[in-house]
């Protein structure tokens, strides 16, 4: 029985609380729609709450032996139930179910009145915060001031027999392609002791199992092992099929007492050395950070979500990374059937007050148990940048910024050395099937000086952006997987800036509302020097779209050796903002969506860069690579390569195969730089049987 609808809400105060569950007058209060988020409606669009939900139903009450609960899909981010005046119990966790029995109160009468105090406080120290949220409250690029509090997923009755499956867990603990197995953990709640059957289905394999319950709860672990299974593969590896999942406790007369389902891909994921292995297939990752699609999640439609999904495989990525935050459902599936890969981040995001790791422990089991049976979901990370960092990037331009942050990546802390291995443990023991990091962002640290993946700035919080190649030569370790890098740029749907007033913005507000960080354009895409804002937006799309094609060519160009793989700092934005993505908050592309979907084409050819300008008489050697991603040699590639000055021109051609999966060097184009001042281009182009790419790159000429 769906609960949803048009409830009503008043923003709590004491008097309130006092007389609400015994006042059955509710006209004065305000139509509020569950689910949802409080601030989108507009009598409650400035609160911080905490509201006081309410809603009437009638029930006939239960028959014979049924149990009834009420379920909350998702409450954002604490809530306090009632149901007819009295206490039913509490919730701390905005992305999982909470569910109590209600049986004996839907007994009592027929219509029924349900209350729910919901809390969501914004945090007042972002380095100490209290609520598991995420980049819901804490997120480079949204507003601080946002507030997504709310009864946000739906609220439901749900009848059952005698045994209720409280927990149910679902894994591909392995697959071969011979034989998969399935792996179950499954609490039933009994409301007397007895004998059931526990019935289980993965496609059309089957296992049935007699089990005697004691009265209360009851914790079972259990396998099924699906011979020839059609196995699930990332999109750039294979297909996707999908196994429907079952698992029903019957009771001795043959009813069903409960049924839970899910829908399961049989495959196995690793990650050696920083390197992906799907089924055993190593697969360089080509990915992209994303946050909550919408920064109101509940308003998104299930369209939307799918749709991020499916523009990230049209342009060739094979990994989003739900920086973060977990989001809904229906993302999930949109992963599972279009096969991209998801870097899941637990929720927590720099920060978090000490006394949290029992709530973390619970809410990381919690997770498991949703997302576990996803094949999509192939990392888990327990914390997002875990050394917190007072007002802004770790990174940012002033070195006593860089110092405090270098310190808190060396010395032990409470999140980093504590909280986030807790987290990560309890990832390991719940789940076993999937590699789990402790944090992202963390520097090589005593005692393993090891590290995690890396979040290299070049060309925004700090250095040039064409430092990247010599920083990998220099500390090979820091590029084996980069999970965040790129530069900001103006969208072009920009009204929220107000552009008319330009050159006199509302920087400020910009920074604190939209995320524009103004010392990082003053540095490199001055306002001041563009004569409009026209004009200085188009520079910071250009200036994006420069460092993502240059930089993902030099991670790319490192294949294996040692990079794994990298995620673009940001994919699509959850509201208007000036912010690293490519796609703005009505998903319109920025000039830096082409330069990525360019970079990220299953075959490349690039070249050396060439330097910023040169001088005539320079002598260059322009080492030339190609880059493949398929899983089959390019038998007789022909690459060629002109470069091209005022009056004159050289070429050179080159034949041969390129292995699968590999980056080879093709030549070295040896040049002596003439005496023309002006523009200096390079042209490349490949063809093989069903493969034609080309690239480019310019610099300038000048005398001595």
């Amino acid at each position: 029985m769906d609960l949803g609808g048009t409830w009503r809400a008043a923003v709590a105060d004491d008097d309130l609380r006092r007389r609400w569950l015994d006042e059955p007058d509710d006209r004065g209060w305000e139509p509020i729609e569950v689910p949802g988020h409080w601030r989108s409606t507009p009598a409650f669009a400035h609160s911080d709450g905490p509201l006081l939900y309410r809603t009437r139903f009638e029930h006939p009450g239960p028959e014979a032996d049924d149990r009834w609960f009420l379920t909350l899909d998702g409450l954002f981010y604490q809530g306090d139930v009632w149901l007819d005046g009295g206490y039913v119990g509490d919730t701390e966790g905005y992305f999982f179910p909470h569910t109590f029995e209600v049986t004996a109160g839907l007994a009592a009468r027929t219509e029924h009145d349900l209350g729910v105090e919901v809390t969501c406080s914004r945090p007042s120290d972002r380095t100490a915060k209290r609520n598991i949220t995420g980049s819901f409250q804490h997120a480079a690029g949204d507003d601080p001031d946002a507030n997504p509090g709310g009864i946000w997923r739906p609220v439901r009755l749900e009848r059952t027999g005698p045994v209720r499956i409280r927990h149910l867990r679902v894994r591909c603990r392995d697959a071969e392609p011979t034989r998969a197995t399935v792996a179950f953990r499954a609490v039933l709640d009994a409301a007397e002791a007895g004998e059931v059957t526990i019935r289980s289905t993965v496609g059309g394999a089957e296992v049935v199992d007699q089990r005697v319950l004691a009265a209360g709860e009851n914790q079972f672990e259990w396998t099924l092992d699906v011979a020839d299974p059609a196995l699930w593969w990332p999109h750039a590896l294979g297909e996707q099929p999908l196994a429907d999942v079952a698992v029903e406790v019957v009771r001795p007369d043959g009813t069903v007492s409960h049924r839970r389902e899910r829908r399961i891909g049989l495959r196995r994921v690793n990650l050696r050395a920083w390197v992906l292995h799907v089924n055993g297939e190593r697969l360089f990752l080509k990915g992209a950070n994303q946050g909550p699609s919408r920064q109101a999640l509940a308003d998104a439609t299930p369209v939307e979500l799918a749709a991020d999904i499916t523009l990230a495989k049209d342009i060739g990525l094979d990994l989003l990374r739900l920086q973060a935050h977990i989001s809904r459902p229906e993302l999930y599936d949109a992963a599972d059937e279009a096969g991209m890969l998801l870097w899941q981040d637990f929720p927590l995001h720099q920060g978090y007050a000490r006394g949290l790791r029992k709530q973390a422990a619970r809410q990381a089991r919690e997770a498991v148990d949703l997302l576990a049976h996803h094949p999509s979901v192939a990392i888990w990370c327990g914390h997002d940048e875990p050394v917190p960092f007072d007002g802004g990037s770790p990174t940012g331009p002033r070195r006593s910024r860089r110092g405090r942050f270098l310190l808190g990546q060396e010395l032990p802390s409470w999140n980093k050395t504590v909280l986030d291995h807790t987290v990560k443990r309890t990832l390991e023991q719940a789940d076993g099937s999937r590699p789990v990091i402790a944090h992202s962002g963390v520097l090589p640290h005593p005692p393993q000086l090891d590290g995690t993946d890396s979040h290299l700035w070049f060309g925004w919080y700090h250095g040039d952006e064409r430092d990247l190649p010599g920083f990998a030569r220099a500390v090979p370790r820091m590029v084996r997987f980069v999970s965040a890098f790129g530069a900001q740029a103006v969208p072009d749907d920009a009204e929220f800036m107000e552009p008319g007033r330009w050159p006199d913005l509302d920087w400020a507000q910009l920074e604190r509302t939209h995320g524009l960080q103004k010392a990082q354009f003053d540095r490199h895409v001055r306002p001041a020097d563009r004569p409009s804002f026209e004009a200085w937006q188009r520079s910071t799309q250009a200036y994006q779209a420069r460092v993502i094609k240059h930089q993902v060519e030099a991670l790319r160009r490192l294949k294996y050796r040692p990079t794994g793989g990298f995620a673009l700092s940001s994919w699509a934005d959850g509201h208007p903002a000036v912010s690293w993505s490519v796609l703005d908050h009505e998903r319109r592309p920025k000039l830096g969506f082409a330069a990525l979907r360019a970079a990220c084409r299953p075959v490349i050819v690039v070249a050396d860069r060439l330097p910023a300008e040169v001088a005539a008489g320079d002598a260059l050697a322009i080492d030339v690579h190609v880059v493949s991603d398929l899983r089959a040699p390019l038998v007789g590639a022909e690459v060629s390569a002109e470069l091209t000055w005022d009056g004159g021109q050289q070429t050179w051609r080159f034949a041969g195969d390129v292995p699968a999966d590999a980056c080879a060097r093709i030549g070295t184009l040896q040049v002596v730089v003439p005496d023309r001042p002006g523009p200096l281009r390079l042209a490349l182009a490949l063809q093989a049987e069903g493969v034609t790419t080309d690239n480019r790159d310019d610099t300038t000429i000048v005398r001595r």
